[in-house]
């Protein structure tokens, strides 16, 4: 059976303004593959998270992500592209003069939802999805580290996504609630067919809830097979 490949790319160099970061980078992830992305802080994991979603341009090499050829991205089609990813920060990039429900239909409206009652079900959705629907009214600064990143893991899934991509999704939270995060993204995973591609220094988490983990080390990704 022929692969479907969510994310595709071959012998990329992922610069960071007109510095190599990472050289020669082949990557495929597939439908429904929970992958996760070590190294240490500096060896180039954001950046190559930012090439995926169309904020670093890929300069050489070949590159898609969910259909869309990552050298030929414009502000024209970027915004479709992202429609189609879900992308989680470490920081949770909520809206903070706004309340959790406003947040999420923000989203959708930005991303072309017209439909109020449309718009007020995918939020109950996603807010169910993340056990989160009772804190809908809340803002989010009245919410603890691991409310606000399961708000932004919300956010993620409001379009459906084919791929989420997290960056450092638990570098801001205490162990336990890291290992809840994790759990929670794994089980979107499972659940709904969704690739994951998942920044992290929890090697623990990883141990617990066990995927694919490439390392990024020297400029270069490698397939690492033990952690």
């Amino acid at each position: 059976m022929e692969r479907k490949l969510v994310v595709d790319l071959r012998n990329a160099n992922i610069y960071q303004r007109n510095l190599l970061v990472l050289k020669r980078v082949s990557l495929a992830i597939e439908v429904g593959e929970f992958v996760y992305l070590i190294g240490k802080t500096g060896t180039g994991k954001s950046s190559l998270l930012r090439t995926l979603y169309g904020d670093l341009s890929l300069k050489d090499g070949v590159g898609a992500v969910a259909d869309f050829d990552l050298t030929m991205l414009s502000w024209r089609n970027l915004p479709l592209l992202r429609r189609k990813l879900g992308i989680i920060f470490q920081d949770f990039q909520l809206l903070m003069d706004r309340n959790v429900e406003d947040n999420l239909r923000f989203a959708l409206e930005v991303t072309g939802w017209k439909d109020k009652e449309g718009i007020e079900q995918r939020v109950d959705d996603v807010l169910t999805n993340v056990g989160m629907r009772h804190k809908r009214t809340a803002m989010p600064y009245a919410l603890s580290g691991g409310e606000q990143q399961r708000i932004a893991i919300a956010r993620s899934l409001l379009n459906d996504p084919v791929l989420i991509l997290a960056d450092e999704p638990t570098g801001n939270l205490d162990p336990e609630t890291s290992e809840d995060i994790i759990g929670l993204l794994y089980q979107i995973s499972v659940e709904t067919d969704t690739a994951d591609f998942v920044g992290t220094h929890d090697y623990y988490t990883i141990r617990k809830y066990p995927g694919r983990v490439l390392r990024c080390h020297d400029r270069v990704v490698s397939e690492q097979t033990a952690i």
